[in-house]
């Protein structure tokens, strides 16, 4: 937060002065600019922002504070619109819930603003300042969490004799039949996906979370279920899961963005017939395996 108050300081005390941030406000989108990747397995949005210092008529060293002064100021401007893309749910993106009324724009930017930040740096050829920001998802995910008590988890009417589960994991990394379309297509990521029965019965969704659990599931490569060992599973993935976790095979995809699990309705009961594997969801004690394509979009 410090490094936004000094730009907007030295902005405004520059605005007047000859030669001050030169070009900055005539023409920025040519000035600076943004790359970066949203890794859904890491949970990590990942921003670099660059600085033409030829285009701000800034020269080095002299002009270096105001150089980093540019970068910081100009952050929020260009990270909002990759954040605002996220996809929240199988209907909705960030974007979405603002325009509905049910997030600000302000409570986005606040989250923006949690990012880690590594001080600016030249490139290689020395004409442009780079820096890089580092935003945690989960901190994106508990700040859309709104409730205090969730919702009931659908149970059946007698208890279903099941293992006591250490996790749930779905894997669903293949090409799947998506409800009302007439061609598959592979399940897509998203902070807060839905999980139905073949009946289409809605197992678990967000409400149903426990307030203050980081995250709704964890996203993993095909790869993590076969890296050896006793279970099979990589340690990141027997971290969220457990080393007994309910395998499921999607069965297939639901949603306008096709990001909601179909399992079977024997795997649904062995789920919710029990309260312990009920808690599991809650907790989000649960993986989607999906294809690595999926996984890393950049922008």
């Amino acid at each position: 937060m410090r490094w936004l108050c000094l730009a907007s300081l030295l902005l405004a005390a520059g605005a007047g002065a000859p030669g001050a941030f030169p070009a900055f406000g005539r023409d920025s989108g040519s000035t600076v600019g943004i790359s970066g990747t949203v890794e859904w397995e890491a949970l990590e949005i990942g921003a670099e922002i660059w600085l033409d210092l030829a285009a701000a008529g800034i020269r080095m060293p002299a002009g270096r504070i105001q150089a980093e002064a540019m970068l910081a100021s100009e952050y929020l401007r260009l990270v909002r619109p990759r954040l605002m893309g996220l996809q929240v749910d199988s209907s909705a993106t960030v974007a979405d819930l603002i325009d509905g009324g049910y997030w600000s724009l302000a409570e986005l930017e606040g989250v923006a603003l949690e990012a880690r930040r590594v001080p600016p740096s030249m490139s290689g050829g020395m004409d442009r300042m780079l820096t890089r920001y580092s935003l945690d998802m989960a901190a994106l995910s508990a700040a859309l969490i709104r409730h205090r008590i969730p919702a009931d988890i659908p149970r059946t009417l007698a208890p279903v004799a099941a293992p006591a589960f250490s996790g749930i994991l779905i894997i669903a990394s293949d090409e799947l039949a998506v409800r009302g379309r007439e061609t598959p297509a592979l399940l897509r990521p998203a902070l807060f996906p839905r999980i139905w029965d073949g009946d289409m019965n809605l197992i678990f969704e967000r409400n149903m979370l426990y307030p203050g659990t980081p995250t709704m599931v964890r996203y993993f490569p095909r790869s993590a279920v076969f890296a050896g060992g006793p279970t099979g599973l990589s340690p990141e993935l027997a971290a969220v899961v457990g080393d007994r976790p309910l395998r499921v095979l999607a069965r297939g995809a639901f949603g306008t963005t096709p990001t909601d699990p179909i399992i079977s309705r024997d795997d649904a009961l062995a789920i919710i017939g029990a309260q312990e594997n009920r808690d599991l969801l809650r907790t989000g004690r649960v993986a989607v395996i999906l294809d690595d394509s999926v996984l890393r979009e950049g922008f």
